[in-house]
């Protein structure tokens, strides 16, 4: 089968910073490796979720990890994916953002959302009643804030009066930005204000989501023309055999999914009900790709191709996968369509 796609697939990484049972220090200190590794083969850029009191994240402020990882690399953009603007200030998510931005010389990709678990955020205080205007104000200040000068706004939620903004961002007018979805209104939203979007969910389902986005007639390109990224999410594990690779991906998605659940069991929450609770059924719903360089290569570009999508995010590293296997498919993916694909 020729793979034909709407622009230049681009690959980049995932990361929930997820439990793996070890020190902590030695889990951070083994994934800034994997970011060097990345970098070195031409990943395109490393995103971290915002997890808060789960072991399903160990990167409660994703932006203090991203900036040590834009310290150890030279070309691999960094960015969260996303950062909770339902729970920061957005004065100081803005200058936060800007640091970042000109810590790693430009290479932000920022991506912005509300939450997906609100117990999460109800710890902090905040209910779920409180998010959705929140997250708006919140993005109303941040879109404002980017245009520099002073900074006014009155709101329910937030209120500011003539604040001096002595912070800007490395990146004119401002970092490219990313939304995380499942709905097509969402991504018709995102056509309309320039943002990317990261979509997870069977390639069929995602298809949808990808076609709202490309029907919406107020689409751009960003100053230099790149076309906006369609990203599809995939946990992907690379073995020497097809026996192997499940040998390693089985274990590591089972403690991925109780880190997972842990909130879901400790609040009596259900949980969803598309998620996979064996490597089997993952398999099954395409959430992840298991298997030789071959067989993965086919897999992931096939499920590209449907979805319709130009970005392939993959999780690289999860549950209690060794560095070394990470690394592993980390060089397989680079190889074995990094390398080949216009």
């Amino acid at each position: 089968m020729r793979h034909t796609f709407p622009s230049k697939l681009t690959v980049g990484i995932f990361d929930h910073l997820d439990e793996d049972g070890r020190d902590i220090a030695q889990q951070y200190a083994d994934r800034l490796t994997l970011a060097e590794t990345c970098d070195r083969l031409g990943f395109y850029a490393y995103h971290l979720a915002e997890h808060h009191c789960t072991p399903h994240g160990r990167g409660a402020s994703p932006n203090l990890f991203l900036s040590s990882v834009a310290q150890r690399t030279r070309q691999l953009r960094v960015g969260p994916l996303v950062m909770l603007l339902s729970l920061s200030h957005p004065l100081r998510a803005f200058e936060e953002i800007c640091m970042l931005d000109q810590l790693s010389g430009g290479r932000l990709e920022l991506g912005i959302g509300r939450g997906s678990l609100p117990i999460e955020l109800n710890y902090f205080g905040i209910g779920a009643d409180a998010v959705p205007e929140r997250y708006i104000e919140a993005s109303e200040i941040l879109v404002k804030a980017m245009k520099g000068g002073t900074l006014s706004y009155q709101g329910k939620h937030f209120e500011l009066n003539d604040v001096p903004l002595t912070l800007r961002p490395h990146q004119r007018p401002h970092p490219p930005t990313w939304i995380a979805t499942n709905r097509p209104e969402s991504a018709a939203w995102a056509a309309a204000n320039g943002a990317n979007i990261a979509c997870l969910g069977p390639a069929s389902v995602v298809r949808k989501i990808t076609d709202a986005f490309r029907s919406h007639p107020e689409q751009n390109t960003d100053a230099d023309d790149q076309a906006p990224f369609l990203g599809l999410l995939r946990m992907v594990v690379v073995g020497h055999s097809a026996a192997h690779a499940h040998s390693l991906a089985a274990p590591a998605y089972d403690r991925w999914v109780r880190n997972f659940k842990f909130l879901y069991d400790a609040n009596a929450i259900p949980l969803p009900p598309n998620l996979p609770l064996t490597l089997d059924a993952a398999i099954e719903s395409e959430l992840c790709v298991v298997g030789t360089e071959t067989f993965a290569r086919r897999a992931l570009l096939d499920q590209l191709e449907e979805a319709g999508a130009n970005y392939l995010l993959c999780q690289l590293a999860f549950g209690d996968l060794p560095l070394d296997a990470s690394q592993y498919t980390a060089l397989a993916i680079q190889s074995g369509i990094m390398d080949r694909v216009d």
